[in-house]
């Protein structure tokens, strides 16, 4: 269970629903606990669950075909010290809302690999076993979505939508 938030995390940026997340992060478990004979042989059990979720994310993707959604709004951070204004706090959501808005937009390799770097803060060999590529793949799939990101991000706020 000390990776459920992790794995929810994963499955939440690939799936971009919480209810598909929860379902993928129980399949998850389960999966993990039937193979509990392996474990002493597995190197690294995050790594090997992360695997599994991402697995499974994409799978339930596949059969939902539902790639159009955007991720849903949750906990954003919301600058409520005292110089703060209404009007800062409603530009400071906007701005959350756009680049979450611009994550999901990214392909799902790319995405994948900036949520595992960017906000679990795995590193690029622990990411590259989890998605079963090169680690210089991994760098060059969170690079261009950093930049995509950052380009976009630019180009809205610069010109609106």
């Amino acid at each position: 269970m000390p990776l459920k938030n992790e794995l929810f995390r994963l499955a939440l940026r690939i799936t971009q629903n919480s209810a598909e997340a929860e379902d993928v992060v129980q399949e998850t478990m389960m999966k993990v606990w039937n193979r509990r004979e392996q474990w002493s042989q597995i190197e690294s059990i995050e790594a090997f669950c992360l695997t599994i979720c991402r697995n499974l994310s994409l799978d339930k993707m596949r059969r939902m075909d539902n790639q159009a959604q955007t991720l849903e709004p949750g906990n954003d951070p919301v600058d409520r010290s005292y110089g703060a204004d209404p009007e800062q706090q409603a530009v400071q959501r906007d701005r959350v809302a756009l680049v979450r808005q611009l994550i999901a937009r990214l392909p799902e390799k790319q995405r994948t690999a900036m949520q595992l770097r960017d906000i679990e803060g795995k590193s690029y060999r622990d990411i590259a076993t989890v998605m079963g590529i090169t680690e210089e793949q991994v760098k060059i799939s969170i690079f261009r979505a950093r930049q995509t990101i950052k380009k976009e991000f630019k180009r809205q706020e610069e010109y609106g939508l």
